[in-house]
């Protein structure tokens, strides 16, 4: 796809020197306190708040560097001299990274990245630890660690974890959303942030949810043409959360920034919009925009076309779950329709021993993923988190869910879905296949919609497909519980000791 390169992070052509050389071949250490999968917000503020609690803590990470999705990092060859040019709150991020190597050198913090944690099982118990309030039960995750076909089996044993995998793009597909220069939203994001390069120079973006102000005006920033934002909510839904709002002031003056920002590169804010259908050949050359109901259905007479060389959609983002599903913690509906962990006050799922925090607990943005850190950290630790932390977190939660209701998807969305749309883009099945399903086969679930037509069977599991087959399938859908996170080798599971061992 044809890129363009940005300009506001800046190019010196210097390696950047915190890049480690070997990232993956740090050993695991034999057994810790506190375990964390992820070193995105959620899971940098746990580990080195735990650290500074006395705990012995493992940090692994699928990522080369610190961050997860939200604080991504430029290549080290593009020799970026301002990354934080790209980023919003940059210095909290800045100020957990260096608390990360300084833990890391004493010894207190060990972080592996390049490991993707695979699965997460019971391993025995060792008697409890005086003062850390963890229970007896040993754990073991299980990782993929480095690059293939280097990539080699890795294990940590710890007295806790905390889960902070973060979440991905929901998609709601459209004909012609295949087409090369159709991109997540986030995905966007994350080519301006990674790799210094914009997804076209003519950008519609589109979807629903706060990140398409934040993307649109990254984007514009970067020197693309912005035509148009097409929200398929109004924000006129935010008028029944009022006291949420209130008690928000600094979110209140973030939203009303990223306006000015759309103000001054002459972007259009559409809302109550969506892209029903992208159109060209070798790639996309425009899109049709509709108006739509209450319930996200069509209207009739509304269609205008855009011309643009890349399209960014997005309708938010779905809580990454199947570590904590595999190991039967419960779950709840969110706002948004989404499925997100059950958690109490300090970050507990329902299984002993497991804590989760950041959008696994719900959509919620990397300043609250930070604070649910901070507060599982003094969970495990048997320490009395400060005051402001537990009220910083209910004010931002309230929050979110404002803005998760706010952007829920109407049932209606699926009717700009042709018969011979594609849904499930690793298997090539259309809409009308699920619908065929789900109307004349009897199929009444995903999972058996999935059976009869393959939908959700390809290389992403779903992850892409998933709210769509199930909205076809006349169902909300959920998370699958799944024995693998992610494509594990053969080889590593056959090197496994036997049960019991």
């Amino acid at each position: 796809m044809p890129t363009s390169p940005s300009e506001p992070a800046g190019r010196t052509g210097r390696a950047d020197p915190a890049a480690p050389s070997d990232p993956a071949a740090a050993p695991a250490p034999a057994r810790a306190d506190l375990a964390i999968v992820g070193a995105g917000p959620a899971g940098l503020a746990a580990a080195v708040t735990a650290a500074g609690l006395g705990l012995r803590v493992v940090l692994l990470d699928a990522g080369d560097r610190p961050g997860g999705q939200f604080y991504r990092h430029p290549a080290p060859g593009l020799g970026a001299a301002r990354p934080e040019a790209l980023h919003h709150d940059w210095a909290e991020f800045a100020t957990r990274e260096a608390a990360l190597r300084a833990h890391e050198s004493a010894g207190r913090i060990t972080y592996l990245p390049l490991h993707h944690v695979w699965t997460v099982v019971p391993g025995g118990t060792a008697g409890t630890r005086h003062g850390h309030g963890v229970p007896a039960t040993e754990w073991i995750l299980h990782a993929v660690a480095g690059h293939a076909p280097e990539e080699r089996a890795a294990a940590v044993t710890a007295r806790a974890v905390l889960i902070a995998t973060g979440a991905h793009e929901r998609q709601l597909p459209f004909p012609g959303w295949t087409l090369p220069g159709v991109v997540g939203a986030g995905g966007a994001q994350a080519m301006l942030k990674s790799g210094l390069v914009l997804p076209g120079k003519r950008v519609v973006v589109a979807g629903s949810g706060p990140l398409l102000l934040a993307v649109a005006g990254s984007l514009a920033a970067a020197g693309a043409t912005v035509p148009a934002v097409v929200e398929a909510a109004s924000y006129t839904a935010y008028a029944g959360r009022v006291p949420a709002l209130l008690r928000n002031p600094g979110k209140l003056v973030e939203a009303a920034g990223y306006g000015g920002a759309l103000a001054r590169h002459h972007v259009r804010l559409l809302t109550r919009h969506a892209v029903t259908e992208a159109h060209g050949t070798e790639r996309v050359e425009a899109v049709t925009v509709a108006r739509l109901d209450r319930n996200w259905r069509p209207l009739p007479g509304t269609a205008r076309r855009i011309p643009c060389d890349a399209l960014a959609v997005g309708h938010g983002l779905v809580p990454q779950l199947e570590l904590a599903t595999g190991l039967g913690c419960a779950i709840r509906r969110s706002p948004d329709g989404t499925v997100a962990l059950e958690l109490d006050a300090e970050q507990r799922t329902s299984v002993p021993g497991i804590w989760s925090a950041g959008e696994t607990g719900g959509i919620g943005g990397a300043r609250l993923a930070m604070i649910e850190g901070e507060l599982a950290a003094h969970s495990v630790a048997g320490a009395l988190p400060a005051a402001r932390l537990t009220r910083s977190r209910g004010r931002l939660r309230a929050f979110a869910d404002a803005m998760a209701a706010a952007h829920r998807p109407g049932e209606g969305w699926t009717g700009w879905l042709r018969d011979d749309a594609v849904v499930c883009r690793c298997e090539e099945v259309p809409a009308g296949r699920i619908r065929e399903a789900a109307g004349d086969l009897g199929a009444r679930d995903a999972r058996t919609v999935k059976l009869l037509t393959r939908a959700g069977m390809g290389w992403c599991q779903g992850r892409m497909c998933g709210p769509a087959v199930a909205a076809l399938a006349g169902e909300e859908g959920g998370p699958d519980r799944r024995p693998l996170s992610c494509p594990v080798p053969l080889r590593h599971l056959a090197e496994l000791p036997p049960a019991g061992h």
